[in-house]
């Protein structure tokens, strides 16, 4: 069944979102529609708004002090203290204040019509992830099966893992475009040898964090051949707007220019020590920073709602202008 016969956008993370063609009101005294009329969202747990805590799986985020800051100080299944990046892009493009999970029993018709998140905690664009861990897909394929626990390094090698990714990812994008989405948006990976927890995993001095460049090479060199094959692949799928998205510089922004940012912390989590800490070892027991928006991270995977602002700004600014 087609998406309908206009565009949506999506985050990947990945998002679809839909233009509105079609008639609009000239009237002075009406507002504008949005430029967007739904949006789709797609990846792992930094863009989960919920969809795990219908699932049978230990990673959720559906307990305090998760949504401490979010609208009602309640937790809501998103993997942060606030609002995610689809949450904060929605509601910039006009579309609503956040965008539900797809597995919420009670969605209303509106909230189907104008989008959904179908992200969940754990999994990834590779099947084998998704088993591992029980739920940017992407980063979880790379933590999981390349770094933590090599069993795709062993099978694949470096560069072999990284072109039987690109080659899920391509056949998902091409899925999406058959079903109607015409603009698409594509997040590479962030500096994942910057994450608290990989930090952790490979710590040599207890006194002395620092990222890990062997992990950031390899976020990098993926991140460049998605580009190029996003490139690609827009040319051979008619009237498509197909982009990346630059996380890996947002977060090195925030790591190497922290003040710019009014961050004080950047190599541990606000959740616990921030070091280990995540899913449901983050819980009302645990005791959290006094300020979460000086934190890059809250807790040891998952960015805290500043930073998630920090991210959809940079959309905002250097992405979605090229959709139109």
């Amino acid at each position: 069944m087609a998406i309908s016969n206009f565009s949506k956008i999506v985050f990947l993370a990945l998002v679809c979102m839909s233009s509105i063609n079609g008639c609009s009101s000239t009237n002075d005294n009406t507002t504008p529609p949005p430029k967007f009329a739904a949006i789709l969202i797609f990846g792992d747990s930094t863009v989960d708004a919920g969809n795990n805590n219908y699932i049978r799986t230990f990673f959720k985020g559906n307990n305090a002090p998760y949504g401490e800051n979010y609208p009602g100080h309640i937790p809501t299944g998103r993997f942060s203290d606030g609002k995610l990046v689809p949450d904060f892009l929605a509601s910039s493009l006009g579309i609503k204040e956040a965008v539900p999970p797809f597995l919420d029993p009670n969605l209303s018709d509106d909230e189907l019509r104008t989008g959904v998140n179908f992200a969940s905690a754990g999994s990834g664009f590779d099947d084998l992830t998704t088993l591992l861990s029980g739920g940017n897909a992407g980063t979880n394929d790379f933590v999981f099966n390349f770094f933590d626990i090599p069993s795709r390094l062993l099978q694949f090698g470096n560069s072999g893992y990284q072109s039987f990714l690109l080659q899920r990812i391509e056949e998902f994008v091409e899925e999406l475009y058959d079903l109607g989405c015409r603009k698409i948006i594509v997040a590479g990976l962030p500096p994942i040898g910057c994450l608290p927890i990989q930090m952790t995993l490979r710590l040599e001095n207890s006194n002395h964090f620092t990222c890990l460049e062997d992990q950031n090479s390899v976020a990098r060199s993926y991140n460049s051949k998605l580009r190029r094959l996003l490139r690609d692949i827009q040319v051979k799928l008619p009237k498509s707007k197909i982009e990346y998205a630059d996380i890996y510089k947002s977060f090195m922004n925030m790591i190497n220019n922290p003040q710019q940012y009014g961050l004080v912390e950047t190599k541990r989590g606000c959740c616990g020590t921030g070091r280990l800490v995540t899913s449901f070892m983050c819980n009302s027991w645990t005791p959290i920073c006094s300020n979460p928006s000086e934190f890059l991270f809250w807790d040891s995977i998952h960015p805290t709602q500043e930073a998630d602002r920090v991210i959809t700004e940079q959309l905002q600014k250097e992405v979605i202008p090229k959709l139109f």
